[in-house]
């Protein structure tokens, strides 16, 4: 019981050591999701739009890219930063720049598999009404992409969730360094081998209400989605 007063104690009383790798954990993992996002979004639209040999192969290998290994990614991407390295000589090693590389590469393909998955019926609805009309590639994109907006959006949610979450590629391109790269999950896994409980708890607690916010924001979206196209039918 008295670890779980000192918990909430910190929870409430705004210890600037919490909410200081609180707000660097949402940082990172919003930049990487926005990073993420920005390609993932118009590729996985194109894939859903395209006819062109090998499309399914594409579609399935990215898919199977969400199972990726975080820890694989962390190791791709230290090798490609550290000193020896493609990129060493720009000192992203260990910095919150290479992890927000390492959250980007790892949720790329969900974000991108889920769009081809949310686009793909509508544009085999809309075909041969934009076709009609003769419409751009850049229009027929536009349009698909505000049409599944709704999917797109939880896409993008699912993302955010698998990187606020993620603690094998950080550690391994952060460093876990206090103050710099010590995020939320890799926190707790330092102070619970310390037996600093109560910041290790104070932390799983605001992570798991980030987790249940934005399945719950998630699933508001989905809804919309759906009741918007029973609507437009």
């Amino acid at each position: 019981m008295n670890i779980l007063n000192a918990t909430f104690h910190l929870i409430s009383s705004g210890d600037d050591t919490l909410w200081s790798i609180v707000a660097l954990s949402l940082r990172i993992s919003l930049s990487a999701t926005l990073i993420a996002a920005l390609f993932a979004i118009p590729i996985g639209t194109a894939l859903a739009m395209g006819r062109f040999s090998g499309r399914k192969l594409i579609i399935m290998f990215s898919s199977s890219l969400m199972a990726l290994p975080p820890v694989v990614v962390g190791l791709a991407i230290y090798l490609l930063l550290s000193r020896s390295g493609p990129l060493g000589d720009y000192g992203l090693l260990f910095t919150p720049t290479a992890m927000i590389i390492a959250q980007s590469v790892l949720i790329f393909p969900i974000i991108l598999a889920l769009t081809t998955e949310a686009v793909s019926p509508l544009e085999q609805n809309y075909r041969r009404l934009l076709k009609s009309v003769n419409a751009s590639k850049w229009f027929r994109l536009r349009i698909l992409i505000i049409d599944a907006r709704f999917s797109i959006f939880t896409a993008i949610l699912a993302g955010f969730g698998r990187a606020i979450a993620e603690v094998g590629a950080v550690i391994i391109v952060g460093g876990n360094i206090a103050g710099s790269t010590r995020v939320m999950t890799t926190t707790i896994a330092l102070e619970t081998s310390k037996g600093n409980l109560e910041l290790a708890l104070a932390l799983g607690i605001i992570l798991i209400f980030l987790a249940i916010m934005v399945n719950s924001i998630m699933h508001i979206f989905k809804s919309m989605g759906q009741k918007y196209h029973r609507e437009s039918r």
